[in-house]
């Protein structure tokens, strides 16, 4: 049976929990603000992954149903919501029964883009209660035009040119994003869309930047023999490096108000 590129991350669920990066704090205090939260509100989260979202929202005092449609990841995503008002559900959104307007939010962290369009729009509304808010997030890597940087380029050109994803995090996000938020401006159902960016920054030494890499899903999909040719490949350039790369992230988020 073919396998399924939106549900990999499950093969690797405890490896992506443990080196995914999560979401700068001012980020979710915005998310917060945005849709004037309090403690015991409800949030439906769309696609928790292994809960990198789902737990700073959780330990403000939220009510979260996340909705993930990997058994794996949401396993991993129940253990570490544990002590939390937080109920898992593993299913896909497009499946979910959604009843009208219990939520205050409905959240979207580095997984709208697999969740099918048009449909994705409309059940988000119906979901939302008057005034509520739907919030879209991913971490973009935003890497300068660097001796590593250029070297990694080059490494993906030789090795796996038609790989989507050059850096950790952008696969398939630079198409799929930008789908998914030109999607949102244009719906009547919401209304102005509000972008900000937090930047943040982490450094990975080369055994768990390999690991990053290993759980983003073009990676995953490539055969075995062109995934050891590649990483051995990047291991050079980060070894070359001193054996430690940082990495530049922006955080982005996208916030619309539901219009009745």
């Amino acid at each position: 049976m073919p396998r399924e590129q939106r549900l990999v991350f499950g093969e690797v669920a405890e490896q992506y929990d443990r080196v995914r990066p999560g979401y700068p704090e001012p980020l979710v205090d915005e998310v917060m603000a945005s849709a004037s939260l309090q403690p015991g509100d409800a949030v439906l989260e769309v696609g928790c992954g292994t809960g990198k979202a789902t737990v700073p929202l959780a330990a403000r005092g939220l009510r979260v149903l996340a909705i993930e449609p990997d058994e794996n990841m949401a396993g991993v995503a129940r253990r570490n919501c544990s002590g939390f008002d937080v109920d898992v559900v593993t299913a896909s959104f497009e499946g979910f029964l959604v009843t009208d307007g219990p939520f205050a939010l409905v959240l979207s962290a580095q997984a709208w883009h697999w969740v099918q369009p048009g449909l994705r729009v409309e059940k988000a509304h119906r979901a939302l209660r008057d005034g509520g808010v739907l919030a879209l997030c991913w971490n973009r890597p935003d890497w300068p035009d660097t001796e590593v940087s250029r070297a990694l380029d080059a490494a993906y050109e030789r090795i796996a040119p038609g790989l989507g994803a050059r850096t950790p995090g952008r696969s398939p996000q630079d198409i799929g994003r930008k789908a998914c938020t030109d999607e949102l401006a244009a719906s009547p159902l919401f209304g102005p869309l509000a972008f900000t960016e937090h930047p943040w920054s982490t450094s990975y030494d080369t055994a768990t930047y390999l690991e990053l890499l290993a759980t983003q899903s073009d990676h995953r999909m490539l055969d075995s023999w062109t995934r050891d040719q590649l990483f051995e490949a990047v291991a050079d350039v980060v070894e070359a490096a001193g054996g430690t790369i940082t990495v530049s992230y922006a955080a982005d988020l996208y916030l619309a108000p539901r219009i009745a």
